[in-house]
């Protein structure tokens, strides 16, 4: 089981990543509209559309990373409280009855919109310059997909919680800035008095 969770998520986070250099394209695209707008008068008729594609290509990827690291928004005032084997029972549950048909409906339906957009060689129908979008309804399957995968390591981590009582968690791979720059001080403290 442990292998199937490290391997689930080193998926999640090598998508998480590779995709979150969208963010850049976006702050490019989105900077060269804000110029030809402004200064030459001449706005393009493709920046809109386009943005809109790569930041839910960036949210959807990311979904399965931010699962594998315990990042989505959860209302734990009284979770928290309660000791990994009974918080994992009650996401075993969860995970079953809610995230899975959930996760299936968005990959069947995805698959539809899809395939039907990929036949037809969809086109926004907001931009006069016809941006396709058959690539970005794709983008719909692939994150139900690495979502399934993910889902399936974190049932996985329950069990395994409800037998040791205690989780398993992943690889930290991001942190905080202030907490890095916090462990700097505090090694730069550790080193100017012995």
């Amino acid at each position: 089981m442990i292998g199937f969770i490290r391997f689930a998520d080193s998926l999640s986070a090598w998508f998480g990543k590779a995709f979150a250099w969208l963010i850049l394209l976006m702050a490019f695209g989105t900077g060269y509209e804000v110029i030809v707008r402004y200064l030459f008068n001449n706005p393009t008729a493709w920046a809109l559309d386009v943005s809109f594609m790569m930041y839910g290509t960036l949210f959807m990827m990311g979904g399965a990373y931010t699962l594998s690291r315990g990042g989505h928004v959860r209302g734990d005032f009284l979770y928290r409280l309660w000791e990994p084997r009974n918080q994992a029972r009650v996401d075993l549950v969860l995970y079953i009855f809610f995230f899975f048909p959930g996760v299936l409906a968005l990959i069947i339906s995805g698959w539809k919109y899809a395939e039907r957009s990929w036949r037809f060689g969809e086109v926004s129908v907001n931009s006069p310059a016809g941006v396709p979008i058959y690539q970005f309804k794709t983008v719909i399957v692939a994150a139900g997909l690495l979502l399934f995968i993910q889902g399936i390591a974190q049932i996985m981590r329950c069990l395994l919680a409800i037998r040791t009582n205690e989780w398993l968690k992943a690889d930290e791979d991001v942190f905080e800035t202030e907490d890095l720059l916090m462990q700097r001080a505090a090694e730069a403290e550790k080193d100017a008095h012995p």
